[in-house]
């Protein structure tokens, strides 16, 4: 019953791209944001990267008011920027439905559902067949 009554200190968000599954955590702060226990900006090297996780703290003016914590694992550097991104969404929009119209409107709640297709049979890969010799 007492931790009902407690403030919460974080507001959480889980945010999946590809392979990679990212786990957010979003609390007050001073705009620190960290990536499996390191700085974002020694994590992901590349700028538009760090510009595509920062976008939706960006977009609501949040970006020097609140601390990012994130644990992301597999897929590459792209699927794990994306899915920190989404996961970030999701946590501001648990700190307040306000978050939601804006957010919607820019895109940044919607899971990008496109994975790598399986391989078929009798293909060398997913849709390359093998080269068709007439004689």
């Amino acid at each position: 019953m007492a931790e009902a009554t407690k403030a919460k200190n974080y507001y959480p968000g889980v945010g999946r791209r590809k392979e990679s599954v990212a786990t957010v955590r979003v609390s007050n702060g001073k705009g620190i944001i960290t990536v499996n226990d390191m700085p974002a900006e020694k994590y992901f090297t590349n700028p538009t990267y760090l510009q595509t996780i920062k976008s939706a703290l960006v977009l609501l003016n949040k970006e020097k008011t609140l601390d990012v914590s994130v644990r992301v694992r597999g897929g590459g550097s792209t699927g794990q920027a994306e899915a920190v991104r989404l996961g970030i969404a999701r946590a501001l929009v648990e700190m307040s439905e306000d978050f939601r119209t804006s957010l919607r409107k820019e895109g940044l709640l919607t899971r990008d559902a496109r994975v790598k297709e399986r391989k078929k049979y009798g293909l060398k890969k997913a849709r390359k067949a093998p080269q068709f010799s007439k004689r």
